[in-house]
């Protein structure tokens, strides 16, 4: 009887002493779970460079501000509109020269049309048809390189109708010359062309 007496005033000791003892007393600092999810995920959450070898792909080096300011300065309207000029001058040029080698006219004189024309005479006629034709691309691909980076800067979209808009602005641009229905009639030309030319590419 005393041993079961005992043994009751020891669980009553324990259950009365274990709970105060797990709650914390009121004079020790309290967590701050909102400091704690500011560090987390708040403001206060250190940025990190998540590089491709640290995600387990392959470790690609920062680009220095050197390489931004030239990928900055190779993806403008003006590097790209002077690349298109000398793509077209040369393309042109060779366009020339070919069908002037195919020309049967070349190097003949309207004068005397039966005199056969000479080795210089011929190779003067085909650059001059050459430097002629590679003048009129270059001018032709500036403007429409141009125009297409323009209008894709202010749409903020690269899709199809950028090459019609930008085709319908340079036809019609190089048509106003011969009057405006000339104009109209490049616009519309160009602009199919180009839409053609962006169906066939994608």
């Amino acid at each position: 009887m005393a041993a079961s007496t005992g043994a009751a005033d020891a669980v009553a000791a324990s259950d009365s002493t274990g709970p105060a003892s797990s709650v914390p007393s009121m004079g020790s600092p309290a967590i701050q779970y909102s400091m704690v999810l500011e560090h987390l995920v708040g403001e206060k959450r250190p940025i990190k460079d998540l590089s491709p070898g640290v995600m387990g792909g392959l470790p690609v080096p920062l680009k220095s501000d050197e390489q931004k300011m030239i990928e900055r300065g190779m993806e403008s309207c003006a590097f790209k509109s002077v690349l298109a000029c000398v793509g077209g001058f040369v393309l042109g040029g060779a366009f020339g020269v070919f069908t002037a080698g195919i020309d049967t006219n070349v190097g003949f004189d309207p004068k005397d049309p039966l005199r056969t024309p000479t080795a210089r005479e011929v190779l003067k006629d085909m650059g001059q048809r050459g430097m002629s034709y590679a003048k009129n691309f270059a001018i032709v691909g500036a403007m429409f390189s141009c125009t297409e980076c323009i209008i894709e800067s202010h749409r903020g979209k690269s899709d199809w109708k950028n090459a019609v808009y930008s085709g319908c602005v340079t036809g019609g641009a190089i048509g106003l010359r011969a009057g405006l229905k000339a104009g109209v009639l490049g616009c519309g030309g160009f602009a199919a062309f180009s839409a053609a030319i962006e169906y066939y590419l994608r």
